[in-house]
């Protein structure tokens, strides 16, 4: 038997990131229409690859139904223009849609069935809210399998609060203005825009063009975020400032296996070392990411002192802090979120994986001293997933690779 092919993430690109709602820029635009212009997007910053030379497209949406719906891989890429050979599939693990596009397609291209994939994700939050049309079985109340606010995110992140009385609201606060802050930082410097692919917008005042997020807030300040509701309890802790907002976006990713890739022409932005997931309580599914983590070392024979850059999603500030904690890892350690994250961007639910690794791959090229970094998030229900990657250009790693 052959052996394991190594896989690596060739490139990245998303759509800005818009607010969910009638109020948010893409309101009259369809979920397809997101993730299809992500793939052409993506398709015409690769021009050695071959349309004909791609294996799989696999799409995550977490609400599959109308616009969002109908086999989204296949969908996607015959709107994309690829040819009827290529085919296709959609994948739902909530928030960590995506990221399991990557790993599942991922190992595919290790097994040696796959040269070139194309994964990726979309969530259109405003046409499809979460939980939208769905059924739960009566058992989970009845059997008392989870409590009965178990789907509330807001609510899980209220019981890490509860749990961990360290995870005070201070600390969730300030880490959110961190975000929104490091977020306007990464802009200025022109660190995301090369990786955003932009959308026409139509709407009552006519067309435009959506090239940046749209719910950045860079002049959040403590005093701001102390006086804001918390929809969750009286007197809670997660507000709309240390939170993700209801967003709508897409992203797609190429990865190929390294022979492939040189054989194409094809760059490498980071290689695939490892990837874990793991169950924890619904209840408190925000500690998710400790033992999917924990998992992803253990496969790679890695410790966590090897991770030189973190890219966590800010589904919920405590939900960070509380991975933060558990490893031992200072709230604003400079490996961290470098560029913000979800809180100032964004967390269209079952795109954002990708989201994670398109930054991790940018700092990469900026930090050569690196040689590791971990993409990690919480998933609805009670699950954690994490994937690490290996930077190629390391300055210990063999040139060319």
């Amino acid at each position: 038997m052959a052996e394991r092919a190594d896989v690596v993430f060739v490139d990245g690109v998303r759509t800005p990131f818009g607010r969910a709602g009638e109020k948010g820029m893409y309101w009259n635009t369809r979920a397809d229409d997101l993730v299809v212009k992500a793939i052409v997007g993506l398709l015409e910053r690769n021009t050695s690859l071959p349309k004909d030379r791609i294996d799989e497209v696999a799409i995550a949406a977490t609400t599959q139904q109308g616009d969002q719906g109908l086999t989204l891989g296949r969908t996607a890429a015959l709107l994309a223009g690829l040819p009827t050979t290529v085919p296709g599939y959609a994948i739902e693990r909530m928030c960590a849609g995506a990221m399991t596009a990557v790993t599942t397609s991922g190992s595919g291209i290790a097994f040696g069935q796959y040269d070139v994939v194309i994964a990726g994700g979309v969530e259109h939050m405003g046409r499809h809210p979460m939980g939208e049309g769905v059924d739960p079985n009566p058992r989970f109340l009845s059997e008392k399998l989870v409590a009965a606010d178990a789907l509330n995110m807001g609510n899980t992140a209220e019981r890490l609060h509860d749990r961990f009385p360290s995870l005070t609201k201070e600390r969730a606060d300030r880490f959110g203005m961190l975000s929104q802050q490091k977020v306007a930082a990464a802009y200025a410097s022109g660190d995301i825009q090369p990786d955003l692919v932009p959308v026409s917008l139509r709407s009552d005042a006519g067309w435009g063009l959506a090239t940046e997020d749209e719910g950045m807030r860079p002049n959040t300040t403590m005093e701001g975020l102390a006086s804001l509701k918390t929809p969750f309890r009286p007197h809670g802790r997660v507000t709309a400032g240390n939170a993700s907002p209801l967003t709508d976006g897409a992203t797609a990713s190429i990865l190929a296996s390294s022979a492939a890739a040189k054989e194409l022409g094809l760059q490498t932005k980071m290689r695939m070392v490892s990837f874990g997931f793991a169950g924890v309580e619904p209840e408190v599914m925000g500690i998710g990411p400790i033992p999917s983590t924990e998992r992803a070392l253990k496969n790679a024979g890695l410790s966590i002192e090897d991770i030189g850059l973190f890219e966590l999603n800010e589904a919920f500030a405590v939900q960070v802090l509380s991975f933060l904690d558990h490893f031992g890892i200072a709230d604003e350690d400079p490996r961290v979120n470098k560029w913000g994250g979800a809180i100032a961007i964004g967390h269209p639910l079952a795109a954002s994986g990708v989201r994670l690794m398109i930054q991790l791959a940018r700092q990469f090229e900026q930090h050569p001293e690196v040689r590791y970094g971990l993409t990690a998030m919480c998933v609805g229900l009670g699950q954690g997933g994490s994937v690490i990657w290996e930077n190629p250009h390391h300055k210990k790693y063999g040139k060319g690779r």
